[in-house]
């Protein structure tokens, strides 16, 4: 029996690999989805951990440094942006692993 695929619709996820922290603490969005300020998600708009182990939005931490406030809005630590910090460290949840051609 042979069968003939016309259409083939793929499907994939992605979502920051942060753990449990899954919530900006500033404006309580996914970090998967952006920021009050950005558009769009994705590489814009990244999580960003201090050296106290905090993680938010950077434009979220951003606007919080910049209206005058120099302390982490959760334990009022100093602010210190943990070196290397800005979270590149995608997860990838491919739903189909397959190729096309593989079928």
């Amino acid at each position: 029996m042979k069968v003939k695929i016309n259409k083939l619709n793929l499907v994939g996820s992605w979502n920051w690999n942060l753990g449990d922290n899954n919530n900006c603490t500033i404006c309580m969005n996914p970090y998967e989805c952006p920021c009050p300020g950005c558009k769009i998600p994705g590489d814009d708009c990244p999580p960003i951990e201090g050296n106290c182990g905090h993680i938010f939005h950077l434009h979220c931490i951003y606007k919080w440094l910049e209206s005058g406030n120099d302390k982490c809005p959760l334990d009022r630590n100093p602010w210190v942006e943990k070196v290397g910090s800005v979270i590149n460290n995608r997860n990838n949840n491919n739903n189909i692993n397959q190729n096309e051609n593989d079928i």
